[in-house]
């Protein structure tokens, strides 16, 4: 099953049972008039949207509309929580190798993770607003779950029961502002603007064998100003599966529906697949050569995320935005 959010000028939109084509979509609000309602109440709501999606692929469903993507919400255009990990070694140890640091064994068994911004997420095709070109305007390539409810104590195991929905998002940063503020201790604020969400959310289940062991084994390719830029595979080198991230941060409260748990950057062993963010680029430029050679994004940049099945059905749409002044 496949969902999204209409913008109809209101704060949450109004959700929307789309095709597995993602070309035709359903006004879904007989069920609940939101992706947050819906999920509030999943375990009554997943049965009636499952079943109007099947008559949506029938071609029975009343209402059924040819989709505009630019007419789409972030799927959840905001959300209780949003908790993002650091899930892929590679990428973390890399930028610690940057600046002459050793991975703490610690990592391999304590997810790195910290509290992102819910307020409000990007459309999918919404533009980047900076204030200053000069704050390392960069794009994250990620995976991100969706929960219902969730308790607090959790095993890594139970978790993944409680995973209902699956998508992939750019986690906007600003690295210029990023070290002074770690510096403080405190963690990031104003280097972590709002994030794009994928046009869709899905259930596990559209993705098939690919929906394995917690994990989403599928490449997740980027590109810049049309350039391909990387294409990582989700399901490699991930330390930490969505059940222990979800574990891990559930592990002292409980975490409500429409939680959305995001994996970090995907990154993968093999640097031959490219990287999923320009930080990583530039790293492995100054482990080489001595120094960076590619910069951060300017205004006018695009960015364009998107991932594919085996058979390239574009699974989640596709992220394409553009760096404009604020």
């Amino acid at each position: 099953m496949k969902l999204a959010t209409l913008n109809d000028g209101s704060r949450d939109g109004v959700l929307l049972v789309v095709n597995k084509a993602g070309t035709r979509a359903v006004r879904a609000t007989n069920i609940a008039q939101t992706m947050q309602q819906a999920l509030d109440n999943w375990q009554h709501t997943a049965p009636q949207l499952k079943s109007l999606a099947a008559q949506l692929e029938n071609n029975q469903a009343e209402g059924a509309f040819d989709l505009d993507m630019t007419k789409l919400a972030a799927p959840l255009p905001r959300a209780y929580q949003f908790v993002d990990g650091s899930a892929y070694l590679a990428h973390v140890e890399r930028v610690r190798k940057a600046r002459g640091a050793e991975m703490p064994p610690s990592f391999l068994h304590d997810p790195l993770m910290y509290q992102a911004v819910s307020d409000g997420f990007l459309a999918p095709t919404a533009d980047i607003a900076v204030p200053r070109e000069d704050f390392g305007i960069d794009f994250e390539a990620e995976v991100a779950v969706i929960t219902d409810d969730v308790p607090m104590g959790v095993s890594p195991q139970d978790a993944l029961v409680h995973i209902q929905l699956i998508t992939i998002l750019n986690d906007v940063s600003l690295r210029n502002l990023i070290p002074s503020e770690l510096a403080k201790g405190f963690g990031f604020l104003q280097s972590k603007p709002r994030s794009a969400l994928a046009p869709f959310f899905v259930t596990p289940d559209e993705l098939g064998s690919a929906w394995r062991d917690g994990k989403v084994h599928l490449p997740l390719r980027s590109e810049l100003n049309g350039e391909w830029f990387g294409e990582p595979d989700a399901g490699v080198d991930m330390q930490f599966d969505f059940g222990q991230l979800i574990a891990h941060a559930a592990r002292t409260r409980p975490l409500a529906a429409g939680t959305i748990v995001g994996s970090g950057t995907i990154a993968n062993q093999d640097m031959r697949k490219g990287s999923s963010c320009l930080a990583e680029k530039r790293v492995l430029e100054i482990i080489e050569k001595g120094q960076p050679e590619t910069p951060f994004m300017a205004y006018g940049d695009r960015i364009k995320i998107e991932m594919r099945d085996a058979n390239g059905q574009n699974i989640f749409g596709t992220i394409e935005q553009k760096v404009v002044p604020a």
